[in-house]
């Protein structure tokens, strides 16, 4: 089988049903695989998916278990050649899916890739970072960047040519693809994230593994950004990026680092009360 897609979804159905729909109109020409990993959602998501696309396969997680793990249950089920973790609130133009396996198949260097991903309006969306550095990650806690944005220039790759394949340090999680001999050497995500920075770990792992991490406008995504991550309220969603941020700090980098991200954070919930 050529590719098995993944979609880790929580109370988005209209949007999941967009998606499934677009996959299924623009079909690649090749063998495919659908899994929903639905992570206890409460809305009719469960009951859309049986009656409207029964050749999906769906997995029904009793909680919420995160981007991460939700995502390694299917992985483990995976016969793809390529593994492709997609956004629920995503929709798949023609060729999309075939023009990113050509690319793969030429390009047997890139361990994970991501492609073109605009809005609805059209417009690009700038997914390319390099990997978070303490003094960058500092100024985001600290929200050095709503009074100097270009502090975060660097981090951001401000001058990425999105017109133009690259190797890249890390891509967004929205649209993401692992070639099989990745998933077999690493296994899949790392699952102390429950949600942000497990696509950046898995690409720091990856590209200490030998591959590397591209970027290609040859396929092209929508991408409605966050759908789901909508309805977390606002200090909830502040927790669960200091945590992982903290944990991604742990793993990868020195103890002063660590140590100096974790006051800054007590520093900055400080200023908000």
């Amino acid at each position: 089988m050529k590719l098995s897609i993944i979609i880790v979804s929580w109370n988005v159905a209209d949007k999941l049903k967009e998606n499934l729909a677009s996959i299924f109109q623009n079909q690649a020409g090749f063998d495919f695989e659908i899994f929903v990993v639905d992570n206890a959602s409460v809305d009719d998501t469960v009951g859309m998916v049986e009656r409207e696309f029964p050749r999906v396969k769906l997995i029904q997680n009793k909680e919420n278990l995160g981007f991460a793990k939700a995502n390694n249950i299917a992985i483990k089920e995976a016969q793809g050649e390529y593994i492709l973790l997609l956004n629920p609130d995503m929709r798949i133009m023609p060729n999309t899916l075939k023009n990113m396996a050509d690319w793969m198949d030429a390009h047997k260097e890139a361990g994970v890739a991501s492609c073109l991903l605009k809005n609805e309006k059209g417009e690009i969306i700038k997914h390319v970072r390099r990997f978070p550095t303490v003094w960058d990650q500092l100024a985001v806690v600290l929200k050095i960047p709503h009074v100097f944005p270009q502090v975060l220039d660097k981090y951001i790759v401000a001058d990425f040519d999105y017109t133009k394949t690259a190797e890249v340090d890390s891509i967004r999680g929205a649209f993401f693809m692992i070639r099989r001999e990745v998933i077999e050497k690493l296994g899949g995500l790392d699952e102390r994230y429950f949600i942000w920075f497990e696509e950046v770990d898995y690409c720091k792992q990856v590209q200490n593994a030998g591959w590397k991490i591209m970027y290609t406008p040859e396929a092209e995504a929508i991408d409605y950004i966050g759908q789901s991550f909508s309805q977390v309220k606002r200090g909830e969603k502040q927790k669960y990026f200091r945590d992982s941020m903290l944990k991604y700090f742990q793993k990868w980098h020195r103890k002063w680092e660590y140590l100096a991200l974790e006051w800054a954070w007590k520093i900055s919930m400080i200023l908000i009360k």
